[in-house]
């Protein structure tokens, strides 16, 4: 004999109920035309892609200003930091820029453990070399 109706509603929930933990990421998101972009720094779930879905905007960056403009919520990163979320490169050089990395690396040390990861000499070789190989064979 099955349960009453309570018991069965209450499996329902417990079987749709499931707790994910995902890698998040303050990364630039493209905007504006062809040829003249502009970017909103978003807190974004690592796995969406990079003009996607994300959790939140935390400001923006427009590269093509003189000098560029960079609005960004500085507490709101600061509590994005605080909870794990990785920077991209270009999101810590903007951090480091605007004072809200020096806030968060005051607040938890210096061995912060969210530091924007730099490239290795052996990714930006490889990375120069595929892009001259694509260049040699768009142009043949």
């Amino acid at each position: 004999m099955r349960g009453t109706g309570l018991e069965s509603a209450v499996r329902r929930i417990r079987k749709r109920r499931v707790v994910r933990n995902v890698s998040v990421k303050i990364r630039l998101m493209r905007v504006g035309k062809k040829k003249q972009p502009t970017y909103r720094v978003v807190v974004a779930d690592s796995r969406s892609p990079r003009d996607g879905r994300f959790i939140e905007i935390l400001g923006q960056y427009a590269p093509r200003a003189e000098p560029s403009v960079v609005s960004l919520d500085g507490d709101r990163a600061l509590a994005w930091l605080e909870k794990g979320a990785q920077p991209t490169e270009q999101v810590g050089k903007l951090l480091e820029i605007t004072g809200v990395w020096e806030q968060y690396r005051t607040k938890h040390g210096s061995a912060a453990s969210a530091a924007p990861k730099p490239r290795t000499a052996a990714q930006l070789q490889a990375t120069a070399a595929s892009a001259a190989a694509r260049a040699a064979e768009s142009s043949e």
